[in-house]
């Protein structure tokens, strides 16, 4: 692991995922660019002296030397986005699998990058996208792709949240500090750092690329250099049109991601703080309230990414897993020279990084439009 040590917070998030499978295990890391705050917190990880590293350079470089049977096989980074480029790259150029916190990088050319040397390597790389890994989300997806909404029409997603309705970037011992400096977050704030997962979960879910938007990003806490708060009409492939809002300034909210896609013959409704429920809406019948469980009437797409029996919530940390575990099934087969099976293969990956960085740079040149012209997806 490159970060995470115990003064951070998404760290410990992942590690917990990883772990629930029990096909993954901590071997070694750098947690900090504070040799001590590392030292330390590899400690409490229960991880040898010789396996905590004071720079993530040092790791690699000293992973490369053990044999091959006992090296990492492969690193998660979960550092500020500023810091997600050089470790994967270093990574991906020593034969190491990565998984990496979304943004995928801080540029959309340094994601390009990344996806051509996953490419010319073979390798695995795993983007975090979470919210598209709830058995929930898997459930709709399939049933959009069987068609039983018919020819989609419209979309609205939405992820509110209030944490940043004041500028308590300035207090400190906070994680909100680099998420609002466009020197470690990048050009977007807000649409980077949650707008993104809105965006994600509309592709997903729909199977429908987004081809061009109209926007516009917000500013509203005095002083900040970075949006919090944006909106914009969405236009995919096929016709169908989508609205998506995204904001941080949005007071009582928390993480309050929702979506709903309306087709021909029906819609469908999911909402994040409540994940274990889908309501299908239908033309010709009264609306259905899905229970995610191990239920015999859900498809094998959500049965695949779910652990427990109906009336037993599944969240946050278990949609974390089911990336985790999916990449690690991946990597296992291709380790042992074998064909991973298709539903390992479900998990977001270098293509839908380079997609996230396009959305960012996208919204950003349409979101400081005065014009509010329609712009193109930027390649």
């Amino acid at each position: 692991m490159v970060g995470g040590g115990s003064d951070a917070f998404i760290g410990a998030i992942h590690r917990r995922a990883a772990f629930m499978d029990n096909l993954i295990e901590l071997v070694c890391g750098c947690f900090s660019v504070d040799p001590e705050i590392s030292k330390s917190s590899g400690r409490s990880y229960f991880l040898p002296e010789n396996r905590i590293y004071n720079t993530y350079q040092e790791m690699f470089e000293r992973e490369m030397a053990l044999p091959e049977e006992e090296r990492m096989d492969f690193v998660t980074i979960v550092t500020p986005n500023r810091f997600h480029f050089e470790p994967a790259m270093m990574a991906l150029e020593r034969g190491f699998h990565v998984v990496v916190d979304k943004p995928m990088t801080f540029s959309l050319d340094e994601a390009k990058q990344l996806q051509k040397k996953v490419e010319e390597t073979g390798l695995i790389l795993a983007l975090t996208h979470v919210y598209s890994a709830f058995p929930a989300v898997k459930e709709a997806k399939a049933r959009i792709a069987r068609g039983e909404l018919g020819r989609l029409r419209r979309l609205y997603v939405e992820y509110p949240q209030g944490w940043l309705a004041e500028r308590i970037e300035l207090l400190g011992g906070n994680n909100a500090g680099w998420r609002t400096d466009p020197k470690l977050s990048g050009k977007a704030g807000c649409m980077g750092d949650i707008g993104t997962h809105a965006w994600h979960l509309s592709e997903y879910m729909t199977g429908l690329k987004v081809e061009e938007l109209c926007a516009e990003l917000n500013t509203f806490v005095p002083g900040r250099p970075i949006d919090d708060d944006g909106a914009a009409f969405l236009r995919f492939e096929g016709g169908v049109k989508g609205t998506l809002i995204a904001s941080q300034i949005a007071i009582g909210e928390a993480n309050n991601i929702n979506i709903r896609i309306y087709g021909e013959k029906g819609g469908l409704e999911w909402h994040q703080e409540n994940p274990n429920l889908l309501i299908m809406k239908w033309i010709d019948r009264p609306s259905e309230i899905l229970q995610v469980g191990n239920n015999t009437f859900l498809g094998e797409e959500a049965k695949w990414n779910t652990r427990t029996p109906a009336g037993h919530p599944e969240g946050f940390i278990e949609a974390f897993a089911n990336i985790y575990r999916n990449f690690a099934l991946t990597v296992m087969a291709k380790l042992k020279g074998e064909t991973p099976c298709a539903d390992c293969l479900d998990f977001p990956t270098a293509y839908d990084g380079v997609r996230g960085m396009q959305f960012i740079e996208t919204m950003v040149a349409a979101g400081y439009d005065d014009h509010k012209k329609w712009h193109k997806w930027i390649d």
